[in-house]
């Protein structure tokens, strides 16, 4: 299948620790979906939790289509996840444990329709940040050492 990918969420990986991945679609509607189709979506501060039984997504932010007039829904609102009951079993279970949370790492397109990417992560501590950013900055110089050589 086709997979054209829309937007990424730049602190999920710097921020947790993703432990599994499950692909999950999203209700939306007509002008939310021109809206992605032209890139106006943002993951940075979303998250998302389950409750009653099903599974929904928080502050992602969906901007208004510019010729949606009367159509336009809210920019922040709720939106659910579209996932099977065995799905969102597994997911309980996984997020019930201490420090675990949903987290959305993706959104893409796979053939017309839109899908999003969540992650059970687990929270990095902050000497768990500074040793990743070590390591990069490690690797960039190591990289650059053997470029100048060649």
């Amino acid at each position: 299948m086709n997979i054209k990918l829309i937007a990424k969420n730049p602190i999920a990986k710097h921020n947790y620790n993703i432990i599994d991945t499950i692909e999950a679609g999203i209700e939306l509607t007509g002008t939310e979906i021109k809206s992605i189709r032209s890139g106006k979506v943002n993951l940075k501060d979303s998250y998302a939790n389950i409750h009653n039984g099903e599974a929904f997504i928080y502050s992602m932010h969906i901007s208004p289509y510019d010729h949606g007039n009367i159509y336009n829904k809210d920019p922040l609102r709720t939106r659910k996840l579209l996932l099977h009951k065995n799905e969102i079993n597994k997911l309980i279970g996984q997020v019930k444990q201490k420090g675990y949370a949903l987290i959305p790492i993706s959104l893409y397109f796979r053939g017309s329709l839109v899908k999003l990417e969540l992650g059970i992560g687990k929270g990095k501590k902050l000497y768990d940040k500074r040793e990743e950013m070590a390591k990069k900055d490690a690797n960039l110089y190591i990289q650059r050492q053997l470029r100048g050589k060649i």
